[in-house]
């Protein structure tokens, strides 16, 4: 047996309780007659109450509660398989993991904030394929596409600066390598998410955006950082801060945001470019988008589907009840 709610089978603990009560009411009440008179005498002058009816019906009003908690728990009996298809489209989220995602404009770092948003994103899925593809001076598919999401979230999970061993901001090659990532066979139901500060190390990502487009792939931009500009952490292996990284010259570097590219990408392949912020809304609107796109089947699986089997508990509980009333607890003339 199965149940659809388990969570009011804790109710069933009060019921001990309950008869634990009764029994305790019916000691007190004893007591109460004893201090009165000889209670062999108060019972024969209290000749209209029927003792034994009273608590056979504590125990139907015990066993009533009984039932309708196990009802309310929704045992099922039985099985039937169900097949289920499922629909949506392919997502592939591509993020940046070179050093200046290290800069803490944005708390606690570009990447840890890049990371959550996307673990918040991936739980919004209902049925799109997902897959997580890592970035900086080359790029590497860290989870190709799939309907496994608890598993996208284990790779997304150990993404941390220096997993790429290429230094550098490589945004052209890593629309390239999402573009392989995706099935040639159609020019639509594709999606690529892309979190980056923007800054490119010559690698033409408007060119790597124009192939995208041409095999139907929306790019949909997300840029983490600020205009000002931040320095970027050294961090030691205890995990803080030594210092800051700088160029040949001994000049502190500093990572700015670069917008311009990132809405480029996003303005030739049909998709929008939104700024990173602390409420995480930009992906909810891109979520959105998604939502309204056409879908295609993914995939066909098999559910087992029980049966609820509430009401016979209900009846009985219902039945228990009529008869609790019926019996009364007057001694029959």
């Amino acid at each position: 047996m199965n149940w659809g709610s388990p969570v009011y089978l804790n109710f069933l603990l009060f019921i001990p309780a309950l008869a634990v009560f009764f029994i305790f009411i019916g000691i007190q009440r004893r007591k109460k007659i004893e201090r009165f008179g000889d209670a062999s005498l108060v019972e024969k002058l209290s000749f209209s109450k029927s003792h034994a009816r009273e608590n056979l019906r504590k125990v139907l009003i015990v066993i009533v509660l009984s039932f309708l908690i196990l009802a309310l728990a929704r045992p099922q009996i039985g099985a039937k398989l169900t097949m289920a298809k499922r629909y949506g489209v392919d997502i592939l989220v591509a993020v940046d993991t070179s050093s200046s995602m290290l800069a803490q404009d944005i708390k606690p770092n570009r990447l840890e904030k890049a990371k959550l948003e996307i673990s918040s994103f991936i739980d919004k899925f209902k049925g799109d394929r997902v897959g997580i593809l890592t970035f900086a001076g080359d790029s590497f598919m860290q989870c190709p596409l799939t309907l496994d999401y608890g598993a996208a979230k284990m790779f997304l999970s150990v993404i941390e600066p220096g997993i790429m061993p290429k230094p550098g901001t490589a945004i052209g090659e890593a629309i390239s390598s999402a573009v392989k990532g995706f099935s040639k066979k159609e020019r639509k139901y594709k999606v690529m998410v892309l979190l980056t500060d923007g800054e490119d190390h010559d690698t033409n990502p408007i060119g790597a955006a124009n192939e995208a487009k041409k095999d139907g792939i929306i790019i949909y931009t997300i840029g983490i950082g600020t205009k000002k500009g931040e320095p970027i952490p050294i961090i030691d292996q205890a995990g803080n801060i030594s210092g800051y990284k700088k160029d040949k010259r001994g000049e502190v570097v500093m990572t700015r945001l670069g917008e311009e590219t990132l809405r480029k990408i996003a303005m030739i392949t049909g998709g929008k470019y939104y700024h990173a912020t602390a409420g995480e809304f930009e992906l909810d609107k891109i979520y959105d988008d998604i939502a309204r796109m056409e879908k295609k089947e993914l995939s066909d699986r098999l559910f087992t589907e029980y049966e609820d089997r509430f009401q016979s508990f209900l009846g009985i509980a219902f039945i228990l009840l009529c008869i609790e009333f019926i019996i009364g607890d007057r001694k029959k003339k």
